[in-house]
């Protein structure tokens, strides 16, 4: 059996939340397609947890509260590594609560220059199998019902 186990320190009781120089998320501006693409779930120490708008897909996604950064080289030392905790916390999260068996990681900015982390659960029932999920087909968006249930879903374990 799978223990989840919740993430919920703040910044400031983190052992590296004084390092992290994380923009508080008033100040932060999040690229308007994400903005338009997404809704939020909550505010890690780093990182902002957005949930993608796709009915389709456990499909989450991490955008580091960092101004200006458009590639994970350009994060400081203990900025990568609390992205790397964030990842691989999240990503657990998925395994255990996502529909799906297997968990896709990406960081592309392609059409999204802002560095932003998606982690998406996938099965071979899905409509993009075995190819990747962004650019497959258009998203199908969730009702505002079916998004707040999304909310409570996630941030019950968040």
């Amino acid at each position: 059996m799978t223990t989840i186990h919740r993430y919920n320190k703040l910044a400031v009781q983190s052992n590296v939340g004084n390092d992290l120089n994380a923009v508080e998320r008033l100040n932060f501006t999040l690229d308007s397609r994400l903005e338009q693409d997404t809704f939020w779930l909550v505010s890690w120490p780093l990182c902002e947890v957005l949930r993608f708008n796709d009915a389709r897909y456990d499909w989450l996604m991490l955008v580091p509260r960092v101004n200006g950064c458009t590639e994970v080289t350009q994060l400081s030392a203990s900025q990568y590594r609390q992205l790397g905790v964030e990842v691989q916390q999240l990503g657990l999260l998925l395994q255990a609560l996502g529909q799906g068996h297997k968990l896709n990681i990406g960081a592309l900015g392609n059409l999204v220059s802002q560095l932003h982390v998606h982690l998406v659960m996938r099965s071979v029932n899905d409509a993009a199998w075995p190819g990747p999920v962004w650019g497959h087909s258009t998203a199908v968006p969730m009702t505002t019902a079916a998004q707040a249930q999304e909310v409570k879903r996630w941030q019950a374990h968040l």
